[in-house]
C-alpha cells in the first residue's frame, strides 16, 4: 500500500483540499492519503512558523514518525508545500518514492517576477494590512487562486476556517520569508517527479514549472483553464495526470 502526503502552501491547512482527497483515494486504489499542515496552519495555528523551508520539513517527518507511518512516502504538494517536498526529497531522497509539484516556483530557477506576478502585489499587501477582515481576505484569496465560479458554500466554508484557526500575521511573514530564502537542489534520479501546472494561474507564473521542467528534465503537464488552486479548478484532471504518471513509472 502507498502512502501520499499532501501539503499545501501559504496560509492555508488540509481542510483547503476539500473532497480532493477522497478522488485521489479513488483515483489510487488501496492508497492511504494523509494531509498535513504546515506549522502555524491549520491545527498547529498556535505554532510559530519556522523561517526557513528546512525547518518546516523536519516538523512534517515528525508529524509522520509519530503517527508510526512508515517511509518511503509519495508527496503530492501545491506552492509553498512544493518547496517543502522538494526540500524532503533532496535532504531524505531514501524517505521520498516520488514527489508532485503543482504551481511550484523555486529559486534559482525562476525570477521573483515570476514566482510571485508584479500586478499581484497589491492585493497580497492588502491581505497584511488587514489580517483580520476574514471575509474580505478570504475572498481575495478565492479570486486569486481558482478560475472557477466556487459557489458561494465554498467562501463561506474557507471563511469559517480562518475563524477558527487564524493564522497570526507574524507567521504569514514566516511563511513568506522561508519561501524567499529557500533555494532549491535537484532531487536525486532515484526520486520520481512529476511536474503540473494550472495555465491559468494568475498567482504565480507558470513559467515557474516549466524552469523546473527544463532544469531538472521531469515530466510537466498543463491544464490550460486551470489556476493557482489546481486540485481546486481540475481535480479529475490533476488525479488522471499522476494515475497516468504511476503507470509510467511502474
Amino acid at each position: 500500500m502507498s502512502t501520499w502526503i499532501l501539503l499545501r502552501g501559504l496560509m492555508r491547512e488540509a481542510r483547503h483540499w476539500g473532497d480532493f482527497p477522497q478522488v485521489l483515494a479513488v483515483g489510487i486504489p488501496g492508497a492511504q492519503i494523509l494531509t498535513l499542515d504546515l506549522p502555524g496552519n491549520g491545527s498547529h495555528h498556535q505554532e510559530r512558523s519556522p523561517g526557513t523551508i528546512a525547518a518546516m520539513t523536519e516538523h512534517c517527518r515528525q508529524q509522520c514518525h509519530a503517527l508510526g507511518i512508515p517511509s518511503p512516502y509519495h508527496l503530492l504538494a501545491l506552492s509553498l508545500g512544493g518547496m517543502v517536498a522538494s526540500d524532503w526529497a533532496s535532504r531524505y531522497p531514501k524517505e521520498v518514492a516520488g514527489a508532485v509539484l503543482i504551481n511550484t516556483s523555486l529559486r534559482p530557477y525562476s525570477p521573483f517576477y515570476h514566482r510571485l506576478r508584479p500586478q499581484q502585489y497589491a492585493s497580497l499587501i492588502g491581505l497584511l494590512c488587514d489580517p483580520t477582515n476574514y471575509p474580505t481576505r478570504e475572498r481575495t484569496i478565492l479570486r486569486l487562486t481558482s478560475n472557477r465560479a466556487a459557489p458561494d458554500e465554498l467562501l463561506q466554508s474557507w471563511i469559517h476556517f480562518a475563524r477558527q484557526r487564524p493564522v497570526q500575521l507574524m507567521n504569514v511573514l514566516r511563511q513568506l520569508l522561508a519561501a524567499l530564502r529557500y533555494r532549491a537542489q535537484p532531487p536525486p534520479s532515484s526520486v520520481a517527479l512529476l511536474i503540473l501546472s494550472g495555465g491559468g494561474d494568475r498567482l504565480v507564473n507558470p513559467r515557474c514549472s516549466l524552469a523546473l521542467h527544463d532544469h531538472w528534465q521531469a515530466p510537466l503537464r498543463i491544464q490550460p483553464d486551470a489556476g493557482h488552486d489546481l486540485t481546486l479548478d481540475a481535480p479529475d484532471w490533476v488525479v488522471e495526470q499522476v494515475r497516468r504518471w504511476l503507470t509510467s513509472e511502474e
